[in-house]
């Protein structure tokens, strides 16, 4: 296991997607929060595809802070059910990773 990961969500809006980056960050859940989009999505819901525009947030936080991340961010999000997926780092500066580490503390 590593000790740091990447957790992505995406969610309808890029304000959305802010209030979820920032809230993360201000509460020690996340080092950093990255807004991409938009971007155009293709999906299955409800057994229709369907087409949409998303907001990609990625966030940097410690192994230890995972869950309690991935809480939060089902607890703010918008949708009901939400993607949250979760990626290790397997490799990184040694200065990064540690900083990863302290602001999430």
């Amino acid at each position: 296991m590593t000790d740091h990961v990447i957790v992505l969500t995406t969610v309808d809006s890029q304000d959305a997607a802010r209030r979820l980056s920032r809230s993360a960050v201000e509460a020690n859940l996340a080092a950093s929060g990255q807004v991409t989009g938009p971007i155009d999505t293709t999906y299955r819901h409800l057994g229709e595809v369907r087409e949409g525009t998303e907001w990609q947030v990625t966030f940097r936080t410690a192994q230890d802070r995972r869950v309690s991340l991935e809480e939060h961010l089902v607890a703010e999000h918008p949708y009901d059910s939400p993607e949250v997926l979760t990626f290790g780092i397997d490799a990184g500066r040694a200065e990064h990773l540690a900083w990863i580490t302290r602001s999430t503390r």
